[in-house]
């Protein structure tokens, strides 16, 4: 018998392998494998099976089956396959993106030592015999927890677990070795409990999503609820149907600053049966929540993308919550995948319902409700007396003209807004979507401006640890700044505003605030994000300085004015979602305010008061601005009404990566009509981490291209057969359906 072997590799290529004999009962297409491969040994999947091969060379056998069995099940593994044909990528790495090579079946959760205090009494000659004993045993006594980790008395003792065993032996304590589950706490909530009392819209809902689940069929749903709707407590709702059904559930969302407080909510209804599943996860804290799930051990699954590849057992519901945001699609390391689009597919597979979930759809979410895709349900009130906020636009030209100020942070209106909800004893909620201090530093003289050399972007000064970074490559000079390279002056001006410099001036405006800040910087750890969000939610914060990350999804009722520090902010990039991408942030981040039993106020600072972008987002009013924004897209031809592929060439030569690219489409075979080809150009981010980039935009009108196969079949024709021997050092990336065009 002969198995043909796909690897984690770029190339489409299987490999084939010899069965040995003994190992015949074991193979299933599916199955992991280890394989020789060159001098090394590598995992790998089996693909098919065969009695014979046409290969005439030698043929090398396995080494040996990873696992007594396959541990995807066959729907995951037709996903598997899907995966690898829409996103044309290797079934190999597809393979090892749904479940990881390193992740093992028999896995043993590391133990740690614990104390667990039984006895009432302090021996008081342990003070003067053993000092350390004696101030170890004092600290269990005073702790109100029923197991106390052994390592937090470091502080005491640089050796706590002898001092320990020392009290167990004296019949002081006793000492257990078991799984440590902080690592879960820390990323929960504490649990929130909530008495719900369902409105005419909620139940409405309810009970079409209840009707829909006990069917046990696919069905495709999209639940359009304005901000603080009660869209999470509809998700418990119907999933207490589904779990009364024995079968389980999976909640995708897309930031992991969501998952405390998701979690929380979820944890106080359902106990134990949720389980947290995104990248920040160590190895054994992945390789423990997958075995606990896969042994059916957790019914919920709550997380980031990844989670859509969960291998839960009897699948009911899928629900992707702010379906419209951008970190649901996987931009790289291959595959290029879109975790809502995947969602779709694995509930077509399973047989169950999906949910699309949000206050403000993507675009072709939306196009595709009003073309009869999916079950459009709506919650067009907020939840309980919350109302929807009132919203000013403060237009910073004027601004700038009445006060002689120029680069204005806070406005005047805001200022006095933010002393009115300070003096109220109310919480403040301000989004700048950009991190650092100043985004451009520049020399007054000259007019050089400090670059990135590996990215040809400008450098962004953060001044908590006065480092100059690029936040493209992540490169992070040490070095202090000076003089210019160019012209050796020392005068340097530090233009923009980041989030540190909203920070430094609301410090200073109000010295007496509690102040906080959520980015990417504040916290590094995913603990961090969850401390911050819970002192606010506790009030032990007045004022929360975020980017885009708390601009959606988070339920804070005490926050009764948001202020969008520069609502510009990457809306005139030139890519087609550019737009929106803003109207979403804007109209997400106003949802913040008033969601408790005070009116919320949202003050909007622009330089551009008259964009029809703003306009409609300050007025919030969705359904005019995308029929407006469906109509522009079909005018140029872009999604909902076309299908795009983005070819991507990438090297260290920018003559050689353009010379590849200009060589492939010049030699394009089997154009068809409704296809129109745009490029190669230079990206806009023209060069990453020392690599250049050019790209080819393919777009294939939905006129005559129904259902993307002529796409597909064109770019696998054209891109998928180039190997090393054409591009040389180069690479070739292929992104189907992507979200940007930067």
């Amino acid at each position: 018998m002969f198995a043909e072997v796909s690897l984690p590799i770029s190339s489409f290529q299987t490999f084939t392998y010899l069965v040995p004999e003994n190992l015949e009962s074991q193979s299933l297409i599916g199955s992991r494998v280890t394989v020789p491969f060159g001098n090394r040994k590598v995992s790998g999947v089996i693909v098919s099976l065969m009695d014979s091969t046409s290969f005439s060379g030698e043929v090398k056998s396995i080494s040996r089956f990873d696992d007594d069995a396959p541990i995807i099940s066959q729907n995951l593994w037709k996903l598997v396959r899907w995966i690898s044909h829409y996103y044309i990528t290797p079934i190999g790495v597809v393979y090892n993106t749904v479940l990881s090579f390193n992740i093992s079946k028999n896995y043993i959760p590391r133990q740690s030592w614990f104390v667990k205090n039984f006895s009432e009494d302090i021996d008081l000659l342990l003070k003067k015999t053993s000092p350390k004993q004696y101030l170890v045993y004092k600290a269990i006594q005073q702790s109100s927890q029923e197991y106390i980790k052994v390592s937090s008395f470091k502080n005491i003792s640089s050796n706590p677990i002898s001092v320990c065993k020392a009290l167990e032996s004296k019949g002081c304590i006793e000492l257990v070795k078991k799984h440590d589950n902080q690592d879960e706490k820390r990323l929960t909530f504490n649990p929130v409990k909530k008495n719900i009392s369902y409105n005419e819209d909620q139940l409405k809902v309810i009970d079409n999503i209840k009707s829909t689940l006990r069917t046990k069929k696919f069905k495709s749903n999209l639940l359009h609820g304005v901000t603080g709707s009660g869209k999470t407590e509809i998700f418990i709702e119907v999933i207490k149907t589904v779990i009364k059904m024995k079968r389980s559930a999976i909640i995708l969302i897309p930031e992991i600053s969501l998952t405390p407080q998701i979690a929380g909510r979820f944890k106080d209804v359902f106990g134990q049966d949720i389980a947290l599943w995104h990248s920040q996860l160590t190895k054994s804290q992945r390789a423990k929540t997958w075995n606990e799930i896969n042994n059916g051990d957790c019914k919920i699954v709550i997380g980031a993308r990844s989670a859509v590849f969960s291998p839960i057992k009897k699948l009911g519901l899928i629900i992707v919550d702010e379906e419209h945001d951008s970190s649901f699609k996987q931009d790289s390391p291959s595959p290029r995948y879109h975790a809502r689009d995947v969602a779709i597919m694995r509930a077509k597979i399973e047989e169950c319902a999906v949910i699309l979930s949000s206050a403000t759809p993507s675009l072709e979410t939306f196009y595709n409700y009003k073309n009869s895709k999916h079950r459009y349900l709506s919650l067009p009130k907020r939840y309980g007396k919350a109302v929807y906020p009132t919203v000013k636009v403060v237009d910073l030209i004027d601004e700038s003209k009445e006060t002689g100020k120029f680069n204005i942070v806070i406005s005047g209106t805001l200022q006095r807004k933010i002393e009115e909800k300070l003096k109220n004893k109310e919480q403040v909620l301000l989004i700048q979507n950009r991190r650092g201090h100043s985004p451009t530093i520049k020399c007054s003289d000259c007019g050089s401006i400090v670059m990135c050399s590996a990215c040809k972007t400008p450098l962004t000064f953060h001044k908590y640890d006065n480092k100059l970074k690029c936040h493209i490559c992540g490169f992070i000079s040490n070095k202090i700044l000076d003089t210019c390279k160019d012209c050796l002056s020392q005068n340097f001006l530090y233009v923009g505003t980041g989030t540190q410099k909203v920070e430094n001036i609301l410090q200073e405006t109000f010295p007496n605030a509690k102040i906080s800040r959520v980015d990417h910087d504040s916290t590094k750890e995913d603990s961090s994000t969850m401390k911050i969000l819970q002192s606010f939610l506790d009030g032990k914060v007045d004022i929360l300085i975020g980017t885009q990350m708390i601009a959606k999804g988070l339920d804070f009722p005490g926050i009764t004015l948001v202020g969008i520090i520069n609502a510009d902010l990457g809306l005139h990039l030139p890519d087609f979602r550019s737009s929106e991408r803003t109207f979403q942030l804007i109209y997400q981040a106003s949802g913040r305010a008033g969601r408790g039993q005070k009116k919320g106020e949202v003050i909007i600072q622009t330089y551009d008061k008259d964009n029809a972008v703003i306009l409609a987002a300050s007025k919030l009013n969705l359904e005019k601005y995308y029929e407006d924004m469906l109509d522009d897209r079909q005018l140029l031809n872009y999604p909902p009404y076309s299908w795009v592929a983005k070819i991507e060439f990438i090297g260290s030569n920018p003559k050689s990566v353009f010379s590849l690219s200009n060589k492939i489409r010049n030699n394009l075979m089997n154009p068809y009509k409704g296809l129109e080809i745009l490029g190669p150009a230079p990206c806009f981010k023209e060069k990453v981490n020392n690599k250049y980039r050019f790209q080819i935009i393919l777009k294939s009108s939905k006129k005559y291209d129904v259902n993307s196969n002529k796409l597909h079949s064109f770019v696998s024709q054209n891109f998928v057969k180039y190997n090393k021997t054409v591009t040389g050092s180069n690479k070739i990336h292929i992104h189907i359906d992507p979200i940007t065009m930067i």
